[in-house]
Parts: structure tokens; C-alpha cells; sequence
């Protein structure tokens, strides 16, 4: 008759060998980087970065756009959110997304805007026109999950199908004002990481996937 193992001893052999994997592969990595030569200090921290980002430990994103355009850094960008609530555990801030984005293209573009509260669409166009900006970015969030990140989210569910790491998805429109040409749209998934994952919310996680698209937009590297 086959021993059956004990549910503690299978989850202890498997997050060992989870972590097992993850330290071969970054020792090897520090190894390949160390022997080139050439890598800088800074580019080094970001090889391993991105290494525990896509082993789930720090956060992550991905974008996927429509269209590759890029614009001059003199252009003039306002920037709204739809009022849109996003389905999921999460109830965000209304004007989160156009809050992060501003801090995101600040850096970027020095003529940036953005509206104090969520607008429509027409109504966003009519302001960015307004303001005489060449661009309107609308953004939205279109879904969050805000799963048990700390003591008092677990005394208000207690479910334990709830515990693990935040996610959203937020969708973005790049559009001309003076032609209403759609210039670009983008949609941004972000996931929470384990070392990350305590007292956060998916709003928590929309900076650096917006400061990117940013770059992006100007074909600047990170």
C-alpha cells in the first residue's frame, strides 16, 4: 500500500522547490552578468528585478498596444478617466488612474494636464480642447481585484479563497483633439508580487506600467 504524505509535507516540498528554482536561476544570472564584464551596476539591479518579477515575487505588468506611434515631447497631453466603476473586490479612487498617469508623463512631457474628476468622453475632449492641448488621453479602469493583503481585509472576509495578490486591467486612448484620430490605445494588466502583496490595492500598481507607456510614447528607453 502506497504512504499517503501528509498536506503539510506536500506544500513544504513544493514552496522549497519553488524557492530552490528561483535562487539557481538568479545565481546564474548574477554569474552570466558578472562574467561579461561590461554590465553596469544599475543594469544588473534591473536583470534581477525582472527575473522576480516574472517569478511572481515583485510586481508585475504588461501592455499590449494597437499601434506603435510615437509624439514630440513638446506636445501638450490631458489627461481624463471615464467615471467608471471597475467590477471586482475593489472600489479605487475615482480619478486614481488619471492621478498616476499625470505623475507618470509629468517627467516626460513637460505640458501636461489632467482633469480634477472623472468626465465622459465628449465632455474630456471639449476641456482638452479647451486647454488647447494637442492630445487627450483617456484612460480607464476596467477591472481590480483587491484580494487580502492585511489583518483587517481578513476580519471582513475571512475566506481564504480571497488571500493572494491584487490585479487590475486599465485601457487607455491616445486621441488627437483637433481630428478625434484615434492615435494609439493600450491596455495594462498588473499583478501583485508575494514580497509585495501586504497592505497594497490594485491602484497600488498602476505608476510604473503608466510612466513606461509614457516612454514609450517618446521611444525612450528605461
Amino acid at each position: 500500500m502506497a504512504r499517503k504524505l501528509h498536506p503539510t509535507t506536500i506544500r513544504r516540498f513544493s514552496v522549497t522547490g519553488i524557492w530552490e528554482g528561483m535562487m539557481r536561476s538568479l545565481i546564474l544570472l548574477l554569474t552570466l552578468l558578472a562574467l561579461s564584464g561590461c554590465m553596469k551596476v544599475s543594469d544588473m539591479g534591473e536583470g534581477v528585478r525582472e527575473q522576480f518579477s516574472d517569478a511572481g515575487l515583485l510586481d508585475h505588468s504588461s501592455t499590449r498596444r494597437t499601434a506603435n506611434w510615437r509624439v514630440q515631447p513638446d506636445s501638450f497631453i490631458y489627461i481624463a478617466q471615464g467615471a467608471f466603476v471597475p467590477p471586482g473586490r475593489a472600489y479605487p479612487r475615482p480619478n486614481v488612474v488619471a492621478e498616476e498617469a499625470f505623475k507618470g508623463f509629468i517627467g516626460y512631457f513637460p505640458m501636461v494636464r489632467r482633469a480634477r474628476a472623472p468626465l465622459g468622453l465628449d465632455e474630456a475632449m471639449v476641456e482638452a480642447r479647451s486647454a488647447g492641448a494637442h492630445y487627450l488621453l483617456y484612460t480607464r479602469f476596467a477591472k481590480a481585484d483587491d484580494r487580502i493583503g492585511n489583518g483587517d481585509q481578513w476580519s471582513d472576509q475571512e475566506a481564504v479563497d480571497r488571500l493572494g495578490v491584487d490585479s487590475g486591467v486599465i485601457q487607455l486612448m491616445l486621441i488627437e483633439t483637433s481630428t478625434r484620430y484615434l492615435i494609439d490605445s493600450a491596455r495594462i494588466r498588473s499583478r501583485g508580487g508575494l514580497l509585495t502583496l501586504y497592505d497594497t490595492s490594485p491602484e497600488d500598481l498602476l505608476g510604473p506600467p503608466l510612466e513606461d507607456y509614457a516612454r514609450t510614447l517618446l521611444g525612450v528607453e528605461r
